[in-house]
């Protein structure tokens, strides 16, 4: 794609804008930058920006400055603009970052996304595709944006890139090819900004869509409606877990039908029965990257899972504490509390924050039988509430995170769990759902023992 000499657009100078201004004005692109935060805002970013060439607009978002470009680059995190209405149609090409990286890949993309697990997994894909020997990216939604991978060895030939993907990154896609695109699942998510289900599943949908004859899409086995996403592409469908799934739990391993591979699942070091999917659905990704049996057997029994999700934090009083923070919707609070299944006592809860638009039914039903008591934190406290009124649980609503680890400690017995999973989003109270998990973590190792 030949940029040089273009007045492009970017929207939103995060880090990926950012990154999208460094990669456009490296390629000869005039570039505007537009942000609704002014200069003082954006800080040194704002310096950084000039520095590269580009032009910045900031405070608003204006129409005609919308529809006097070439074409326009949009982050992630802008929601719908009327200006971006009006620059599509005046016939302005609007593309995302991934987008614009895609057109600079001459390698393969290994593309994951899902409502749940998908930081997991592509951080699993990535450690089994680097002991390929192939320069291998992992970013993306996880942290560093594709485009940053554009001017590594990993986007030649040989490269491998590992990138996790969001509903919002996927939203303008055109031209972008997954090799491989791993779909994990689709549940209520992100309804504050798509109204509805069926507009969210569309988007996670885009991954599939410029997939080729010789491409491979990987859905769970058990989800006939994921694999009805998966179709919208022309690659062959893959399916992972039970119960007849290529690569799945069975005899207490994890197997793949296709190759030698067999492992424990008691080898694992990722907590949860939700990990062993995620588990199973990383194994047939990197199979279809040519990672040997033996490096992804490597990967499973070492890697211990990212921060904040199911990572157990201490033992008190035989009480365990696990952090879930980026269990940032009903769906993942539901797996969290579905993965303590083996464990023998019951769950003390702790969520809320800011809401997200979906409906709390399925989290009561799981507190319903496995449930001690819920405690209630943050802007949709109330709300949590009245969904869960009646239901066979204590339930408490308090104002700060060491409150609430005191009052799940105060309801726990001796072979419960008290989980952080929240069920929302975290910028009510916390800045990230990585502050959150910290201040919880805190407050439980101030917790002192037999008091």
């Amino acid at each position: 794609m030949e940029l040089a000499g273009q007045r492009i657009l970017v929207v939103g100078l995060g880090a990926s804008g950012r990154a999208a201004v460094r990669l456009l004005t490296q390629r000869g692109a005039r570039v505007v930058a537009n942000d609704l935060r002014d200069a003082g805002a954006l800080g040194d970013a704002a310096e950084e920006l000039r520095a590269l060439g580009a032009e910045l607009v900031l405070g608003s978002h204006d129409a005609a400055l919308f529809t006097s470009v070439d074409r326009i680059v949009v982050s992630p995190g802008v929601p719908p603009l009327a200006a971006l209405d009006a620059a599509l149609e005046a016939g302005i090409p609007i593309a995302s970052e991934v987008e614009l990286a895609s057109w600079f890949l001459a390698g393969t993309v290994i593309a994951i996304t899902g409502t749940n697990g998908k930081s997991t997994v592509t951080t699993l894909v990535g450690e089994m595709c680097k002991r390929t020997g192939r320069p291998t990216f992992v970013g993306g939604n996880l942290g560093t944006p594709l485009v940053d991978v554009v001017e590594s060895e990993a986007s030649g030939p040989e490269g491998l890139a590992v990138v996790e993907l969001s509903s919002f990154q996927l939203e303008r896609v055109d031209r972008f090819r997954a090799h491989v695109a791993v779909l994990l699942n689709v549940t209520e998510d992100h309804l504050d900004r798509y109204g509805t289900f069926a507009e969210y599943a569309a988007a996670k949908g885009r991954i599939f869509h410029g997939q080729r004859r010789d491409d491979a899409a990987v859905v769970p086995a058990a989800d006939p409606f994921c694999a009805s996403l998966a179709r919208a592409g022309a690659a062959a469908v893959l399916r992972f877990g039970a119960p007849d799934g290529t690569v799945r739990a069975e005899g207490g391993h994890i197997i793949d039908s296709e190759t030698s591979l067999s492992v424990p699942i008691s080898a694992l070091r990722l907590r949860g029965g939700h990990n062993v999917s995620n588990a199973c659905a990383a194994v047939l990704a990197a199979r279809q990257v040519g990672v040997a049996p033996e490096d992804i057997e490597a990967v499973l029994r070492s890697f211990a899972g990212l921060p904040h999700r199911m990572e157990h934090v201490r033992d008190l009083n035989g009480v365990a504490y696990y952090d879930d923070s980026k269990a940032t919707n009903v769906g993942a609070a539901v797996a969290a509390i579905d993965g303590l299944e083996p464990m023998a006592g019951r769950v003390v809860l702790v969520a809320g924050g800011k809401d997200k638009g979906g409906s709390y039914s399925s989290l009561r039903e799981r507190l319903e039988s496995r449930g001690r008591a819920v405690i209630l934190i943050g802007e949709a406290a109330p709300l949590i509430e009245g969904a869960l009124n009646g239901a066979t649980v204590a339930i408490e609503r308090v104002g700060s995170m060491d409150e609430a680890v005191a009052r799940a400690r105060a309801h726990a017995l001796p072979g419960d769990v008290v989980l952080l999973a929240p069920a929302c989003s975290s910028y009510d109270m916390f800045t990230s759902y990585a502050q959150r998990g910290d201040v919880f973590q805190r407050a439980v190792g101030a917790l002192r023992e037999g008091s």
